[in-house]
Order: structure tokens, then C-alpha cells, then sequence
């Protein structure tokens, strides 16, 4: 088949493929419609490897999609050839020890989308697991079901923080995932979110999303409109999803005294926090690594219009501009928070 194929670090292909194209009694085929382009695929792209994983061969991209399903196993009973659904890109052993804790996403044996060496979705159709396929509610569109995915992670996010009803939270990082992450901590009960970046123009957007006050950190303090909102007392929540150095070394402040913080962002090298200050504050730490048995619940919200990720999704590229995209998604602009690519023609 046809997919975007990453060649080597820096050198992308739109091309024929050898895929993998057996079909399983618990598989279901789907024709995929719309991918997202994620940072991970940018950087895959970019510098050719993420830690440990090092792109050795090509590769194709993608992980964020929605499609059509066309074909089921024969012992697939929740699914049916015509469904609109998106897919969860980590497929683990099932007998795994983390599967079997309910931790599947800890798996160390899963099988992740455009990970290497494994294979991504953007190419016309793909064999997935049905038990990681959902129907896509009749009010979300394609290129919404292609948002589940960065969603997920938003709202593992929320379900790690613990979150109490009238909490205040601040999201630091209003790129896609920092985006998401403020709209599933309002749904999980958040009073209101602050959201702190340096781009203005993703700020806006993110204002006029919920009650959701932006920052500008190049501009005023982040804890001192914390302090206004809040007494002096600090903030019940911290989600950290820039990745950046400074933002996580400074963590600790706009905190409140038994706060929670949650770790998304992955910084470019390690770093160091102020363990004193932590535990003066006696905070609380929880991590994030993708995510397990959220995507039913980001569906149900989305359907139900509780969140909306229309907004995000900022430029669409066609199948056959996917290297134009990657090349755009490497220095996007300032107002543009999601590229995705549909291959379907509308």
C-alpha cells in the first residue's frame, strides 16, 4: 500500500509499501480517514530517534487516527463494516503482567503505532485489534475522532491528579496536549483552569474554550495571578505539559501547600526539582506515560458536547501533501495548535 514513509532521520516518502496485511478472528480492517500529526512523529522525523527508540529502518508515521471499518474477524461481535471509529495505537500482550493489573499502557512489550520498528497508520487501511476500536459517537466528525488520542492522554492526566469538584488547576504548555489536559480537568470538576505559555496566540485560543485564564509568561507572573485567583493560597493542581527545563524545575511554585502535581511533558534531558521546596508543601507527584481505559470516557464526553476539540484542529492537509504537512508541523505558526492529514477526499 501507499503510506508516508519515514526514510531516515530528515528524509520522508510518499511511497508503496510492504505492510502487514493478515487479518485475525478478533481483527477488524478499517480505511483510515484522518491522521494527526503529533510532536512524536515530528521528532521521529526531525532527529530520527526518541530515547531508546531509534528510528533503523523505515518507518511509517502516524498514530492519531479515525476511519471506516470494512471488514471484521469472525469473532467480532461490536463491530460491523461501516462503523465510524478511532483507534488506541498501543496494542499490548494481553497476558502480560501490566495488562493483567490493568496497567496495559506500562506494558514494556506494547506494540505502539510509529514507534520504532513498528509501523504507523498513515496509509489507506490498517489491521487493528477491535478490542481497541471504538465507534465514534454520531455527533463526532473524523477529524474529531482523530483527537481522541491526544484527548487520552489529557484525561489519563485528570484521572491521575485525583481531582476534587471546585479545584484550582494550572496547565503549563498550551500546545495540543496542554490544551486537551485543560479541557479534561474542567470536565473531572475543575473550577477553573489557568494555562500559562509564551505564544499569545494559542493563549487566546484556550481562553475562549471554557473558564480558562491565560498567561503569558513573558509577560506577567504566573503566580501572582494564581495568588489574585486564589488568596495567596496557591493552586490545587499543577499539570506540566510543555517539557520544558525551567517550567519543571519551577514546578513547585504556583502549588498550594498538599497540592498535586502531574508530570506530562517529556524534557529533552534530565532534570532537577527542589525537593525541599517540595516537601515543605508536602506536594504530591504523579507521572504520565500515554494512557489506559480513557478512551470511552473522552468519547462520551466529546458526544455529549462537554468537550470540544474543534477548535484545535487549526490546518488539513490531503494524503498527497502528507510531506508538505510533516515539513510545516516541523516550525508550524503560533496560532496553529493541530495538522492533521485526511486521506479521504471530501
Amino acid at each position: 500500500m501507499e503510506a508516508l514513509v519515514l526514510e531516515k532521520k530528515g528524509q520522508l516518502s510518499l511511497r508503496e509499501i510492504d505492510l502487514p496485511a493478515a487479518m485475525g478472528p478478533h481483527d477488524v480492517k478499517i480505511a483510515i480517514h484522518t491522521v494527526g500529526i503529533c510532536g512524536s512523529d515530528v521528532h521521529y522525523y526531525e532527529y530520527g530517534a526518541i530515547g531508546p527508540f531509534v528510528v533503523k529502518q523505515p518507518m511509517v508515521l502516524g498514530h492519531e487516527a479515525s476511519g471506516t471499518v470494512v471488514e471484521v474477524g469472525q469473532a467480532v461481535k461490536n463491530l460491523r463494516p461501516g462503523d465510524r471509529v478511532c483507534m488506541e495505537p498501543g496494542i499490548p500482550d494481553p497476558n502480560s503482567r501490566a495488562a493483567r493489573l490493568g496497567i496495559y499502557n506500562l506494558d514494556p512489550a506494547v506494540r505502539f503505532w510509529a514507534t520504532p520498528p513498528v509501523h504507523g497508520c498513515l496509509t489507506p487501511f490498517v489491521i487493528h485489534p477491535a478490542a481497541y476500536t471504538f465507534k465514534l459517537p454520531e455527533s463526532v466528525s473524523f477529524a474529531e475522532g482523530a483527537m481522541v488520542e491526544p484527548l487520552a492522554v489529557g484525561m489519563h492526566a485528570a484521572v491521575k491528579a485525583k481531582i476534587k469538584p471546585g479545584d484550582l488547576g494550572v496547565v503549563i504548555g498550551a500546545g495540543p496536549i496542554g490544551i486537551v489536559t485543560a479541557l479534561a480537568a474542567l470536565a473531572a470538576g475543575c473550577s477553573q483552569i489557568v494555562i500559562a505559555d509564551v505564544q499569545q496566540p494559542k493563549l487566546d485560543l484556550a481562553a475562549g474554550l471554557g473558564p480558562i485564564r491565560p498567561v503569558n509568561v513573558a509577560r506577567e507572573s504566573l503566580r501572582s495571578v494564581i495568588d489574585d485567583l486564589n488568596e495567596g493560597w496557591g493552586a490545587d493542581l499543577v499539570f506540566e505539559a510543555s517539557g520544558a527545563v525551567a517550567a519543571i524545575e519551577s514546578i513547585h511554585e504556583p502549588l498550594c501547600p498538599g497540592g498535586r502535581i502531574v508530570l506530562i511533558g517529556l524534557p529533552i534531558r534530565p532534570v532537577s526539582l527542589d525537593l525541599v521546596a517540595l516537601n515543605a508543601k508536602e506536594a504530591s507527584i504523579e507521572t504520565v506515560f500515554r494512557y489506559a481505559h480513557v478512551y470511552p470516557r473522552a468519547l462520551a464526553l466529546m458526544g455529549s458536547g462537554r468537550i470540544n476539540v474543534k477548535p484545535l484542529i487549526s490546518r488539513t492537509f490531503e494524503f498527497r501533501e502528507s510531506v508538505e504537512a510533516f515539513n510545516f508541523a516541523v516550525k508550524p505558526p503560533p496560532d496553529c495548535v493541530k495538522a492533521q492529514i485526511r486521506l479521504v477526499s471530501e
